[in-house]
């Protein structure tokens, strides 16, 4: 039975009205219902605000390496630090690697470009951040619904996006409905903000039905792999960051990796692979794991407990790839659109300031009458604001990256080191991305195949034991969240062309190769494995494989994360 039909049968749904739907308590989701409230307790008026959230809490779902610029949440909420925002951690130094498979070269500072000096920055846990945002915004009434998975858009009769419909529960694995069924609810909004966060399961629709993304260079992405460890006290550096790059990835192929010092005797650290590496073999799971070895890293490992681990995509081709962000009934903010500064490796600030700007338009709009029409007081806003003057500077970062570690080395060195010491404010030329990530990866039998060691159970771990401390957990008997379009594709070309790339790029098992009684093969996909990370949805050559929303709090529960 499909939705279609569940809801003839079992329909109507419950409606609830509201004046503004936000879709995420990420850090952009509850920055947009935080200003809108504090706009509304300004101006003596009431604006209805609620915020849906998949995950079983605020932040159980948030992954971020990261380095917190407070300069979006100090316009927030300038009292932060009375009010208690658990950012404890100042960054005390920077170094930049770069590795070759036993040794490693460090960057002079002064050669460090400045987007990568982090003072007056914060080593921070963004999960707990968005906790705490989480209980501001309560304080204001905003009404959170943690767990409520938003899995259907809805348009009125103009075409005007009118809000969304969580998803059903108790629907069993043959989709038919069980004695534990229970019927979804829309939410209807005079404006609907998505903060979905990287490749929004609803914001990708948005940016598909109203061609969004016309004109745009196609988006492209890294998936980032994170790992939280508690150290050896005389190991611990708090504050201090490294970024890497280099070894393990060959010189045509973007990665790079992060081992920040946080409080508390703890290390965050993790490796960034780009989503449009061409070679079917590699791993990036494989590959964060094999950097860990590297004795840059290790020595801060020894006689260290791997507490938590955690996988996320990021949106990574800021603003030449960038949607137009509204559309008549709402807004995309955060990584929903893209708003990352990738040369930072930053996106929370931008999350939360692209959140306020939408916020603030959406605030004007609700109290002159208006409702489903294009808030365009934001997109303007950000036209002027100094989070497009930043990420002007960096627009070309990532597509200089697709050309391999050498010429990006230097060219990036020249525009975020040189450029600004002679005083230009970003680069005079602009280099275009033409291919989308998955049509990038080339037939196996063209590829060298890698050979990846072992996992040691102490440094190096497999998907598995590493799925496992990331707390995740689906209701087993619901229908796959991972779905085909068609499911012959997977054997018929991905297997036979690419070696089943689904079995590597996935970094929870979620698929893998099988044979039947028969000897044939067939795709095998573990859903209950799924960490969200959107991988399979962005990196799938054919495009086949649809992530949609599982049952609300499924998925992993990230602490300290």
């Amino acid at each position: 039975m499909n939705s279609a039909d569940i809801l003839a049968q079992y329909g109507p749904r419950e409606a609830m009205e509201y004046d503004v739907v936000v879709v995420g308590a990420g850090p952009g989701g509850l920055a947009t219902a935080i200003r809108i409230k504090q706009l509304a307790a300004e101006h003596d008026k009431e604006v209805s605000v609620v915020v849906l959230e998949k995950g079983s809490e605020p932040g159980a779902h948030i992954l971020s390496g990261a380095i917190m610029d407070p300069r979006a949440l100090t316009e927030l909420i300038p009292n932060w630090k009375e009010l208690g925002a658990p950012l404890l951690q100042p960054v005390t130094g920077d170094d930049v690697l770069f590795l070759s498979e036993r040794g490693q070269i460090s960057t002079p500072q002064f050669l460090i470009p400045k987007c990568l000096h982090n003072e007056g920055n914060y080593v921070i846990s963004l999960g707990n951040l968005v906790r705490w945002l989480g209980t501001q915004a309560e304080a204001l009434g905003v009404e959170i619904f943690p767990g409520f998975a938003a899995a259907e858009l809805l348009f009125d009769e103009s075409g005007s996006v009118k809000g969304v419909a969580t998803g059903n529960l108790g629907v069993g694995k043959n989709g038919e409905p069980t004695d534990s069924f229970q019927l979804g609810m829309e939410l209807h909004g005079k404006y609907t903000i998505f903060a979905e966060g990287s490749r929004g399961h609803l914001g990708k629709q948005l940016i598909a039905n109203y061609q969004l993304d016309a004109g745009r260079d196609p988006q492209t992405y890294a998936i980032g792999i994170k790992e939280l460890w508690e150290i050896d006290p005389a190991l611990a550096r708090p504050g201090h960051v490294i970024h890497s790059l280099g070894w393990p990835m060959n010189a045509s192929t973007y990665g790079g990796g992060f081992l920040y010092h946080l409080e508390g005797n703890k290390v965050t650290l993790g490796f960034i692979t780009g989503l449009e590496y061409s070679n079917p073999w590699l791993s990036p799971f494989e590959e964060m794991q094999r950097w860990k070895t590297h004795p840059a890293i290790s020595a801060c490992l020894k006689g260290a407990k791997r507490i938590s681990y955690g996988a996320r995509a990021i949106t990574c081709g800021g603003l030449l790839s960038l949607p137009k962000t509204v559309f008549p009934g709402g807004a995309l903010v955060g990584c929903d659109a893209g708003f990352l500064n990738f040369a930072r490796i930053k996106g929370s600030h931008a999350a939360i300031k692209t959140g306020m700007l939408a916020a603030e338009a959406a605030f004007a709009a609700v109290t002159s009458g208006r409702q489903h029409d294009e808030l365009t007081a934001y997109p303007e806003a950000f036209e002027t604001s100094w989070l497009k003057t930043e990420l002007e500077v960096s627009r070309n970062t990532k597509q200089w990256m697709k050309k391999g570690l050498y010429l990006s080395s230097v060219m990036n060195g020249i525009e975020l080191w040189l450029l600004p010491k002679l005083g230009m404010k970003s680069p005079p030329w602009t280099i275009h991305n033409t291919v989308p990530d998955h049509a990038k990866l080339k037939p196996a039998a063209e590829c060298p195949q890698i050979t990846y060691p072992k996992p040691d159970g102490v440094l190096t771990f497999d998907r598995l034991s590493s799925v496992f401390v990331s707390n995740t957990n689906h209701e087993e008997q619901q229908p796959a969240h991972l779905t085909l379009k068609d499911a012959g594709v997977p054997v018929a070309i991905n297997l036979a062309t690419y070696a089943g790339p689904e079995s590597r790029y996935c970094p929870a098992g979620v698929y893998e190769y099988v044979k039947n009684p028969d000897n044939t093969d067939r795709l095998q996909i573990n859903a209950q494995n799924c960490v969200h990370c959107k991988t399979c949805d962005i990196k799938d050559p054919t495009q086949n494989i649809v992530w949609v929303t599982p049952e609300g709090g499924g998925g992993p529960n990230y602490s300290g994360m």
